[in-house]
């Protein structure tokens, strides 16, 4: 398989059914964004933490894979011709959600309660979270832009909205596991 085909020397680009559409189309603009964020997991992924993070980060990353499959799947082509569905991958559901949830919860139920809003910093590993973090917060809203044209599995919405919780709680539990203060932003009165 050749990397280069040459197709998109004219500025479109194929969707998984094969029909073409320019690159900037905001389907394209979406699962561009989850690339992105992927490769930012895998840049956390490659920093010295523990290998239960490495390993959710792993089932992410398949995760954002899995998605973009669905994102470049518009939903009058989510079915073939025989009837069958296009994508014979599993999808994202309620359990992908699930599993995000659980890991919230278990890494919040070790750290201090929030007093304040708190700067994203500290350390190279937790920032790194915190960019992520804002990366999945602008695929959140381009998803969201996307459902208000074509439908977008509500899954999709939703995994993306928990996944940028788990990348702030993980920011925080790695911040405890690093061993380095938060830096809380405390507003200066007028």
């Amino acid at each position: 398989m050749k990397i280069y085909t040459k197709t998109g020397d004219n500025g479109t680009t194929s969707l998984f059914s094969g029909a073409r559409v320019p690159k900037h189309h905001l389907r394209i603009e979406s699962y561009g964004t989850i690339d992105e964020l992927n490769s930012y997991l895998g840049l956390i992924k490659d920093q010295d933490i523990s290998e239960s993070y490495k390993s959710i980060l792993y089932q992410i990353q398949n995760d954002l894979f899995v998605i973009g499959s669905m994102l470049a799947t518009p939903p009058e082509d989510e079915k073939l011709k025989s009837g069958k569905d296009r994508l014979t991958i599993l999808t994202i559901d309620a359990n992908s959600i699930a599993v995000l949830e659980r890991q919230i919860d278990e890494m919040d139920s070790e750290l201090p309660q929030m007093t304040h809003f708190i700067l994203p910093g500290g350390h190279t590993t937790v920032s790194y979270c915190h960019i992520a973090r804002c990366i999945c917060r602008r695929a959140e809203r381009l998803v969201v832009e996307l459902n208000d044209n074509e439908e977008v599995n509500i899954s999709v919405l939703q995994y993306l909205n928990r996944l940028s919780d788990y990348l702030f709680v993980l920011a925080r539990k790695l911040t405890k596991d690093l061993n380095v203060e938060e830096i809380k932003w405390i507003p200066k009165k007028k």
